[in-house]
């Protein structure tokens, strides 16, 4: 199971946009150099690099991603683009969702894993009656085995 944040801007939309914030700025600054503001255009530069900045940043935050992978043996939980990886014990996880603050939490012998931290709210719940129910099938494979 692949988790992904929501993102709705293609990295070309992304650069589109960019660019007409930069053009309504920079249009905005000459209109109040031909006024006579004189730094107006400085500014509108300054502006635009940092909106720039702070929007690449916050397009790139949608690269993360979690890859969930159960089988008879083990809940493996991989986080990217960080390549952190987390295995449990599926007959030993308990999946918990914290109603006050909403966090989607992974427990198996005293360690906790948040997952799905980017998902809206009804996204995380579905996911943990989802993991509930697939971690349930995989408990009783694992006893008929036994």
């Amino acid at each position: 199971m692949w988790l992904k944040p929501n993102r709705s801007l293609s990295r070309r939309g992304l650069r589109r946009l960019i660019v007409v914030l930069v053009a309504l700025a920079l249009t905005t600054a000459e209109l109040g150099a031909w006024q006579g503001n004189v730094f107006a255009p400085l500014f509108a530069l300054v502006e635009s690099a940092a909106m720039a900045v702070a929007l690449s940043v916050a397009w790139r935050a949608g690269d993360r991603c979690e890859r969930i992978t159960l089988d008879e043996s083990s809940l493996e939980v991989q986080s990217l683009p960080g390549r952190r990886c987390t295995r449990f014990q599926p007959c030993w996880v308990r999946v918990r969702l914290d109603t006050g603050n909403g966090r989607l939490v992974l427990t198996s012998h005293g360690r906790d894993l948040e997952i799905g931290a980017f998902l809206a709210a009804t996204e995380r719940v579905e996911l943990a009656k989802r993991l509930r129910v697939l971690l349930a099938g995989s408990a009783g494979q694992w006893r008929k085995q036994q």
